[in-house]
């Protein structure tokens, strides 16, 4: 049974939440603060978290900064701040998903199942090598892991899901909806925003853009050559 958690202040929204996850099994525990979040991610390890952003005792984008520093949870923020640069900030710290209030309480179970899916989901069995130039990069599709040169990429699932679709295919170019819709399952508000900053992340942990290639005006295609 995977565990959820869910920070909202809001009693009807935060009940509302729970009552629709609690019908597909889930295992929820319920913060209406930030307070004490950090430590029990730590200790419980959930496999998903979602997160209000305006929360009385604090800043939801502050505690998913933290949060990336040690944990890949997937990070589903759930909020009443619609401003495009509000969601691109999301994403820049390593959010998976942005949900705006109102909402349909049935597209975020939908959302939700869609990202853990994604996170447990083995997209192909064995590991393979990349090169690019002087860089090896490893990934390991069992264990869910991206090492580059020896060093393990703090990838979030969303980054991680882009690098797998992108390896399936060396050298075809995807464009921005095929690769959020093969990626990331959905296409959403704002999709071509959403997919550049997941890549713009992805890339800055590979360490050069040269891995992943715009063809400015249609898409993305990867550049390693396998090993």
């Amino acid at each position: 049974m995977e565990k959820v958690f869910v920070v909202e202040d809001n009693d009807s929204i935060r009940e509302a939440v729970v009552s629709y996850l609690k019908l597909d099994n889930y295992q929820i525990i319920e913060f209406s603060r930030l307070h004490g979040v950090i430590e029990a991610v730590k200790m419980q390890k959930p496999d998903l978290l979602i997160l209000d952003v305006m929360l009385p005792d604090g800043d939801g984008f502050q505690l998913a900064k933290r949060i990336r520093g040690f944990s890949d949870i997937p990070i589903l923020f759930l909020t009443a701040k619609t401003a495009e640069s509000d969601r691109i900030t999301g994403f820049e710290i390593g959010g998976d998903d942005y949900v705006v209030k109102p909402f349909s309480p049935k597209e975020l179970t939908l959302r939700v199942k869609s990202l853990l899916k994604r996170t447990v989901k083995k997209v192909k069995e064995g590991s393979a090598e990349w090169e690019l130039d002087q860089d090896v990069l490893f990934i390991d599709n069992l264990s869910h892991r991206a090492i580059l040169n020896g060093r393990d990429l703090p990838l979030t699932a969303a980054e991680w899901k882009i690098l797998i679709t992108l390896t399936s295919s060396p050298g075809i170019l995807f464009s921005r909806d095929r690769l959020l819709g093969e990626s990331l399952d959905y296409l959403a508000e704002g999709s071509e925003r959403t997919i550049d900053t997941h890549v713009k992340n992805l890339r800055a942990k590979l360490g050069r853009a040269g891995w992943i290639e715009t063809v400015r005006g249609w898409g993305y295609r990867f550049s390693g050559k396998r090993k």
